[in-house]
């Protein structure tokens, strides 16, 4: 039971042995009723048969009464008596019957002179049959033979008044003989149906999850290998394991490509931190052999570029692993106000466009890092001109920096929020920006539920959904 095929083999063979027993119990009531209603309408026309003759007249001694060993019949007088009884009949239920033997199952009868009102029915007069019947299984002994059988009894009045009832009987061994019939078929063919479901449901089970086992193995070699570039066979079947092994495959595409941006960005992170750390120790090795000649502004320029850089791989590490931004909501106005107040040492002055009041739900620190280094990206590349402004569109707000410099090519404008991307232009005019600014701003565009794009070859825009 360890696997999914024998789960699957036994799940399907309980509910269908379930199901066959409950149709195949079903099928014996119906049967059973079936025959025993049919028992009772034969012996119903048995004793209506007799009750006729006795209702036309005929005398007692004289009636034709049917075969006894297939139709008992007995008929008894008002007072209990027995006034005819059938060919072979000895006993019922037990009880012998004979001419003037008091009938098993009878009692005091209605007699014509019975004048009180204690009848459950309409009295019958001369000649009639009672319309009801009473039904009701009993046993017969017929030549010595005793067997079950249906019992009707029909009352009914002789041309001179007197009341008589008749009970027939219809043999019930062939009914028991076809629900034992049915039954015992049933006992054999349902092992059998039994034993060709399980095996029907392991082999088309077992067909199914082949292309599974595939997928597993193939997978174990790829963790084995540690190579993803390789891929798990795709069934030709549009089934679920289809789809699953696509899902796999595409999987293990965004595994390989993230795996491959993480050894790119170690590498470039090794590139981009050994420049100032090589030429703060050559500055720091000077400086032991010749202290005249320490460059100590270098010394420091050299350390604030190797801190931001530690700074942003930090910040980039922290998103890499999930980190949500803080619930507060931040007024990207005031925002606005306040950081670029405290830009007094820009290359360019920063002009303030409209400021469209809005609260976006983040964090104001992460949000403050995005409009910082847009305006850095900006300074580096303007001629004389920086400017910042808040659109409300709808139910965003839109943050633009626009500067009045060339701008970005068209083909580079999804580039350059690429780790580590700088374009020619600017690594010849870069101050020691190591090309994270803008990837830096985009992720955390994308964690506030936003987006940040180049909109015209000079304009960066921040899109944010307005909070509540």
């Amino acid at each position: 039971m360890g696997s999914v095929r024998a789960r699957a083999a036994a799940g399907a063979t309980v509910v269908v042995a379930l199901a066959l027993v409950a149709a195949g119990t079903a099928v014996l009531l119906v049967l059973r009723g079936h025959l025993q209603n049919q028992a009772g309408l034969q012996a119903e026309v048995a004793a209506r048969d007799v009750a006729g003759q006795i209702a036309t007249g005929t005398p007692y001694g004289k009636l034709d009464l049917p075969d006894g060993e297939d139709r008992p019949v007995v008929v008894t007088g008002d007072d209990g008596r027995v006034l005819a009884v059938g060919e072979d009949v000895r006993a019922v239920d037990g009880k012998p019957v004979g001419a003037g033997q008091g009938a098993p199952g009878s009692g005091p009868g209605r007699s014509a002179d019975d004048e009180d009102g204690d009848d459950d029915g309409p009295r019958l007069r001369p000649g009639e049959i009672d319309d009801d019947v009473d039904l009701r299984d009993g046993s017969a002994d017929v030549g010595g033979k005793v067997a079950g059988y249906r019992f009707a009894a029909v009352e009914a009045k002789d041309s001179r008044g007197a009341q008589a009832t008749v009970r027939a009987g219809s043999a019930l061994a062939p009914e028991e003989d076809a629900v034992a019939s049915v039954r015992d078929a049933m006992l054999i063919g349902l092992p059998l149906l039994l034993v060709v479901v399980a095996g029907v449901t392991w082999l088309v089970t077992r067909r199914a999850l082949r292309p599974v086992e595939g997928i597993r193995g193939e997978m174990a070699a790829i963790t084995a290998s540690a190579d993803l570039s390789r891929r798990v066979p795709v069934p030709s079947s549009r089934d679920e394991i289809g789809r699953l092994a696509r899902t796999t495959n595409e999987t293990l595409a965004a595994l390989e490509l993230s795996v491959e941006r993480q050894r790119r960005f170690v590498a470039d992170a090794s590139h981009e931190l050994r420049s100032p750390i090589a030429s703060l120790r050559t500055q720091l090795e000077v400086a032991v052999a010749h202290p005249e000649l320490l460059d100590v502004p270098g010394a420091v320029v050299d350390t604030v570029r190797l801190q931001r850089l530690a700074a942003d791989l930090l910040l980039l590490a922290r998103l890499d692993a999930g980190e949500r931004p803080a619930d507060t909501r931040v007024e990207l106005a005031a925002m606005v106000r306040e950081e670029t107040s405290q830009r007094v040492a820009d290359r360019v002055p920063v002009r303030i466009g409209e400021l469209a009041s809005g609260e976006v739900a983040g964090s104001r620190g992460q949000l403050a890092r995005v409009l910082g280094n847009l305006l850095d990206n900006a300074q580096r590349h303007a001629d004389g001109s920086v400017r910042v402004a808040v659109v409300r569109e709808g139910e965003e707000l839109a943050l633009r920096v626009e500067d009045d410099g060339p701008g970005v090519p068209e083909s580079e404008r999804e580039r350059i929020f690429e780790r580590f991307v700088r374009l020619d232009d600017a690594r010849a005019r870069d101050d020691g920006g190591a090309g994270l600014g803008l990837a830096i701003a985009r992720d955390v565009a994308v964690r506030h539920g936003g987006s940040l794009a180049v909109r015209t070859g000079s304009v960066f825009e921040l899109r944010l959904p307005v909070a509540g």
